[in-house]
């Protein structure tokens, strides 16, 4: 199955937002993309979060995902897409990621779990954490994907939990923040889920200034197979169940594996297993 990852540069206009992402995935489709994935905040990007982020946030049948469904439907392409949702009765709202299928309906909606409160960051004062007993993976073709968002990929533990629940690529949408030694921490993390979990990612970022850009597509070897650097655009590779395989049969790690780490749980089967 081919994949690609669309670099935009969302802006806070979301006509121009969604028209990007529609020529993108016409050109994807023309190259044989089956899925394409669209990074975090895809519908709506401010360089600082102010009133008129909380404003932007809309429910997941409201304009922008209906047009995203259609935009699936039309060009017969699964699409991953990154938006804020509106939590009703409440100044916040997730920031979710969800996936529609070329028939138009969802196959997974992922509300991001971890927030950035670090780098300067201060995401949890405009989100609310996703549950962290959500659904993490979706089927589509003959690939079970898992899905996270952005800071999540420093928490290897979540990665694991989809891959324990079958996930052989990992979707990762990022507005990866710019700053010292970010670009770098981006490609090592992506590289370090791909390695240790014997697995896919697929990294689609928001191209600079808003973002690092450098969308990445890492095979299980940790091999860079797909790579932007700055620029707004695609990059396409060929994923299948059949790597996956051939890979975990040489390099059967998570078989190896000895000790367990629960979603939600934090240290607490590991904990039981060393006071042993």
């Amino acid at each position: 199955m081919r994949v690609a990852a669309g670099q935009i540069r969302s802006t806070a206009d979301k006509a121009e937002n969604l028209r990007a992402m529609g020529e993108m995935v016409r050109e994807a489709k023309a190259f044989g993309a089956e899925l394409v994935a669209f990074p975090e905040h895809a519908m709506f990007k401010q360089a600082v979060r102010d009133d008129a982020f909380r404003d932007a946030a809309e429910d997941l049948d409201g304009p922008f995902a209906t047009a995203i469904r259609e935009l699936a439907r039309t060009t017969q392409v699964a699409l991953v897409v990154g938006m804020a949702e509106r939590i009703p009765e409440s100044a916040l709202s997730y920031n979710t990621v969800f996936v529609t299928g070329p028939d138009g309906a969802d196959l997974l909606v992922y509300r991001k779990i971890h927030m950035m409160d670090s780098f300067g960051g201060d995401e949890s004062a405009w989100i609310r954490p996703g549950d962290v007993e959500q659904r993490l993976v979706f089927d589509f073709g003959e690939i079970r994907f898992g899905l996270m968002t952005c800071y999540d990929l420093r928490f290897p533990e979540l990665t694991r939990a989809m891959v324990d629940a079958g996930a052989e690529a990992i979707l990762v949408p990022a507005s990866w923040t710019p700053g010292p030694r970010k670009e770098d921490h981006w490609r090592t993390l992506v590289r370090a889920r791909a390695i240790e979990n014997t697995a896919f990612v697929i990294g689609p970022g928001q191209a600079p200034p808003i973002g690092t850009g450098g969308s990445l597509i890492v095979d299980p070897m940790g091999v860079i197979v797909g790579e932007l650097g700055e620029q707004v655009g695609l990059v396409a590779a060929d994923v299948s169940a059949a790597r996956v395989a051939r890979v975990r049969r040489r390099n059967p790690s998570i078989e190896h594996r000895r000790l367990k780490v629960v979603p939600g749980k934090p240290g607490s089967e590991v904990a039981a297993a060393l006071s042993k």
